[in-house]
């Protein structure tokens, strides 16, 4: 039975016990100045309990707690290296420091709004946003354990910055002729793998992840089956749609095909990689970019000034934009640039590259052209 009982302190002062049965019999109390502070309590408590979701505050565990809770689950879920890193310095660098010593039980949408507020004295409002998505996770699992009964974070939304502050914006990628100059200048082991890049889109993880066997000469196709992280861990592909078929043009078909005969076999790639290291092992987008595409923009003169030195104007990931506009310009319908690119949704793909599909002066004459024929 749940009843809220008076007490009378030494010093004179006047407590109210809200005093309580939790789910396994085990009697509970929570202290308030005032009586209808605990009233209150208790009708929230009675509600938890008739849906089998309430937790003690002496009971509950400290949000830091929590947060080992939910980096164990994201191992036992095989989660790749790069994501459980990311998760945890979210925990030890920005959580735990701030909110760490809290008990789940304590933590309120106003706390979490305050810590939110403060971290963006210091930091990005992207990453602030992730950090807050982690903390909500947190809170989530410890829900799913038994360990905590509502998730406060959930109604803390960052919006993010003005539509306006983003206007003007141009995703940064080689022109056509500076497209030509790379095609022209890669040679080497490095052609293979930046002309593969060009025309496919594909993300660097899965180009260095790519396996001959997810290759198909004689249909033109390459297989997106897997990618690799920066630690060299192997794993599905970004997303649910990153597992797709890339039809390749021949420039791409022949270039593998005469790469397959000159590409190490055997226990020089063990791992039968199609864009192997120098030591036969997987290759490091480091290496890549500063042994192979940095020097090539160099030598063709694709450069910009940092500390007034030269240096390569575009990192791996501008060719995957590269390819997409290509295929815009060719006239792909967008569910099929959003299949060939491998995004998870179309707005993904139109939130990227929105701009690049037809301008309003081509629709009119689209809808003119349409006129013509209906009238004709």
């Amino acid at each position: 039975m749940a009843t809220v009982r008076k007490r009378t302190l030494p010093s004179g002062e006047v407590r109210w016990i809200a005093d309580y049965a939790d789910a396994t019999g085990k009697r509970r109390a929570k202290q308030f100045e005032r009586r209808k502070d605990a009233d209150a309590y208790l009708v929230g408590v009675r509600g938890d309990l008739q849906r089998g979701i309430h937790v003690a505050p002496g009971a509950s565990i400290t949000v830091k707690e929590a947060g080992k809770l939910w980096l164990e689950r994201a191992e036992r879920d095989r989660l790749v290296t790069s994501t459980i890193r990311q998760y945890e310095d979210h925990l030890d660098l920005h959580i735990a420091p701030a909110l760490g010593r809290m008990k789940l039980s304590e933590l309120t949408t106003p706390r979490i709004h305050d810590f939110a507020d403060e971290f963006l004295k210091t930091h990005s409002r992207v990453l602030a946003r992730k950090v807050l998505t982690s903390l909500a996770s947190i809170i989530d699992e410890a829900i799913r354990r038994g360990a905590a009964s509502h998730n406060p974070a959930r109604a803390v939304k960052l919006r993010a910055a003005h539509d306006e502050e983003k206007e003007g914006e141009e995703i940064e990628m080689p022109s056509k002729d500076e497209l030509r100059a790379i095609v022209a200048a890669a040679s080497g082991r490095w052609r293979p793998i930046l002309i593969t890049a060009v025309f496919t889109g594909m993300r660097g993880s899965e180009l260095r992840g790519l396996k001959w066997e997810d290759v198909d000469l004689k249909g033109a196709v390459i297989k997106v089956r897997r990618r690799v992280d920066a630690w060299g861990t192997f794993g599905a592909p970004k997303t649910k749609a990153g597992k797709r078929d890339i039809p390749v043009p021949p420039m791409v078909a022949n270039t593998l095909r005469e790469w397959r005969i000159a590409c190490p076999k055997g226990e020089a790639n063990k791992l039968d990689l199609v864009f192997p290291s120098p030591s036969g092992g997987v290759l490091s987008h480091s290496c890549l970019l500063k042994d192979g595409f940095h020097p090539l923009q160099v030598t063709a003169g694709m450069v910009r000034l940092q500390n007034d030195r030269p240096v390569a104007k575009y990192g791996l990931h501008a060719l995957r934009h590269a390819a997409v506009s290509l295929w815009i310009e060719q006239g792909f319908q967008p569910k099929r640039i959003q299949a060939l690119a491998g995004h998870s949704s179309i707005k993904v793909t139109f939130d990227v590259y929105g701009k690049l599909f037809k301008t309003e002066s081509e629709d009119q004459t689209a809808m003119s052209e349409i006129e013509a024929r209906l009238l004709r």
